[in-house]
Order: structure tokens, then C-alpha cells, then sequence
């Protein structure tokens, strides 16, 4: 953990036991997660009114491709035909990541993190 993940740790734990977060608007409601936060700014708008209409953005269904062929590889037994699906996968993933103006986010595909930490710190020994 990182400094600043204690620190807002810290605080967070303080804000409970002061009972800060006691009667707020929604509680004990389910969240409603919009995540937009890969949609570039200037765009945002316009999603929105194309998802209002049942229309899915490219990358949100680039997205969702990517997901599913990566459950679909976990379920391939044979080697040759998994590393087809492999090669199909990296293609995905380098076309959305270059139609997104933020850089790839390991935390939505962590089965890639160790795999590219291990890639730089074999190639910096």
C-alpha cells in the first residue's frame, strides 16, 4: 500500500468512528455505477444520448468482446486453438487501448499485470 492509500485509509476509519457518514442521502441503497470515466470528456455527452437510444459505443463494445473472449480462452484446452484466441485477444486490447485517450487499466484484466511485470523485470536484469 502506498502512502497516500494509508493516508486516505486513516481518514476514512476516523470519518466512521466520528459518524460522518451516518444519514446520508441513499444509504442503504444499491450504487448505480455509471462508468464513464473511459469515455474522453468531449464525448460523454454524446454516449450518453447514443445509450438513451440502445446504441453501444465502439470502445464500451470492443470492451466487452475483450472480456468475453478472455472467459472464453480460460475454457480452451487445446493449445494451438488458445493461442489463436491469445492473438485475437492482443489485437483487441491494442485497438482499444489506442481509442482511448487514458492509458490501459490492469485492474479491468489483472491476469495481464503479472504477466507484463514480469516481461520488465526480466528484460531490466
Amino acid at each position: 500500500m502506498d502512502i497516500f492509500t494509508k493516508i486516505a485509509e486513516r481518514r476514512i476509519i476516523e470519518a466512521i468512528e466520528n459518524g460522518e457518514f451516518e444519514n446520508l442521502e441513499g444509504m442503504g441503497k444499491p450504487l448505480i455505477f455509471e462508468d464513464e470515466i473511459w469515455i474522453p470528456e468531449d464525448l460523454r455527452m454524446t454516449y450518453r444520448i447514443l445509450k438513451n437510444a440502445g446504441c453501444t459505443p465502439p470502445e464500451l463494445e470492443l470492451r466487452n468482446e475483450v472480456i468475453n473472449l478472455s472467459a472464453l480462452i480460460n475454457t480452451i484446452d487445446d493449445d494451438k486453438e488458445r493461442l489463436k484466441k491469445l492473438r485475437v485477444l492482443n489485437f483487441k486490447l491494442l485497438k482499444l487501448n489506442t481509442m482511448r485517450k487514458k492509458p490501459f487499466n490492469f485492474e479491468d484484466f489483472p491476469e495481464y499485470e503479472g504477466k507484463v511485470i514480469d516481461r520488465l523485470i526480466g528484460n531490466s536484469k
